[in-house]
């Protein structure tokens, strides 16, 4: 494999001497583009638009075009000469948590390995950054272009990955939905359901290109003169969830099958059916919650009830002596009100008497007089 950048780490004052390889590689199959009549391979010529000659690849620089419709031609030795002290150093700036670097950022990865006399420094480097628990934020030019890079260890191996500056990412706000939409709390249980089903670890090597083994089947069946079978259409749904809870539920029930290799485990859709009555209870709540005064007064006669069938009939006679205490109060009470009664009868009685008397003596004495 050749090495597509050599230079040195600058790790503070040691500099370890590097090389970079591509991490990655893209597979897929490639295509020529032929005439349909003959199938002839397209060429495409490099032609100057000013004289309308062929031009050489080796005699083709690079140029930036004004605003104007200028061309400022820009050769090899113009790029050589900037004043770029990344273009052969991979510079230390700081170190990171990784975690905290968003993955948008990241763009191509290359491993780093040591060359020549860097063994040991590389060690200590990777082996520093393993117990640090953080990853180094460099600089690195490569291609023309100067990067910032985050370097960290990987399977015994350090790994640089270029990034894309703060002004080259878009930002999200165009792109985030109104918030104004309305989801209940069962459709997002519904939805967390889906998602811990299908939770697991990370393993890259247990997902294919189908697209691409779909293709070279393909390849084969026209070299060989065999016919592919077709894949069964999907049904058309129009792209429009008319319920979104039968949807979620349709796509856990699916990924518990695929999963299973059959159908849902019982006990999920147990957990689906107790979603379903969580959110008719929570809104059999709000409506109960609302008529508070009706509540109230519906409970107060459960409570007298349950308290006369919380006594027992042990205290019976003690219930009975007590009815016979109350029933005789009462009568002392009924006899006294009546004799209250009585009193003023009997007063009245003797004022009365009293008075006759008086007009009896006044009489004699005016008969007297006379």
């Amino acid at each position: 494999m050749q090495a597509i950048w050599k230079g040195t780490v600058s790790f503070g004052l040691v500099s370890i001497p590097v090389k970079l390889y591509a991490a990655t590689e893209e597979k897929g199959i490639s295509f020529r583009q032929v005439h349909d009549a003959d199938g002839g391979r397209i060429k495409y010529k490099r032609v100057c638009s000013v004289d309308g000659e062929e031009v050489a690849y080796r005699d083709i620089v690079k140029g930036f075009e004004l605003p104007d419709g200028d061309i400022v031609v820009l050769s090899d030795e113009d790029f050589a000469a900037l004043p770029l002290p990344t273009k052969r150093t991979i510079d230390v700036l700081q170190f990171v948590p990784l975690e905290q670097i968003d993955g948008v950022y990241m763009s191509k990865p290359y491993y780093i390995a040591a060359d020549g006399p860097g063994n040991k420094p590389y060690v200590l480097l990777r082996d520093a950054l393993e117990r640090s628990g953080r990853a180094a934020l460099v600089k690195v030019a490569l291609r023309n272009r100067e990067s910032l890079a985050v370097m960290r260890p990987r399977d015994g191996a350090l790994l640089v990955q270029t990034m894309l500056w703060p002004d080259e990412v878009r930002g999200a706000e165009p792109f985030a939905p109104d918030e104004d939409v309305n989801i209940r709390d069962q459709e997002v249980a519904m939805a967390e359901s889906y998602i811990s089903t299908l939770s697991d670890d990370f393993d890259p090597s247990a997902f294919t290109d189908d697209y691409r083994t779909a293709l070279e089947e393909l390849v084969a069946a026209k070299t060989g003169g065999r016919e592919l079978q077709e894949d069964q259409e999907e049904p058309d749904t129009g792209g429009t969830v008319v319920d979104l809870m039968a949807a979620l539920r349709a796509s856990v029930e699916a990924a518990q099958a695929k999963r299973a290799g059959g159908a849902p485990a019982p006990a999920r859709a147990a957990q689906h059916d107790k979603a379903d009555e969580q959110g008719a209870a929570d809104e059999q709540d709000a409506a109960e919650t609302a008529k508070p005064a009706r509540r109230t007064a519906a409970k107060q006669p459960a409570k007298k009830t349950a308290a006369k069938k919380t006594a027992g009939d042990d205290d019976g006679g003690t219930r009975k002596a007590a009815a016979k205490k109350t029933a005789s109060s009462t009568t002392k009470a009924t006899a006294s009100k009546s004799a209250a009664k009585k009193a003023p009868a009997k007063k009245t009685t003797a004022k009365q008497t009293a008075t006759k008397a008086t007009t009896g003596t006044k009489k004699a004495a005016a008969r007297k007089s006379a």
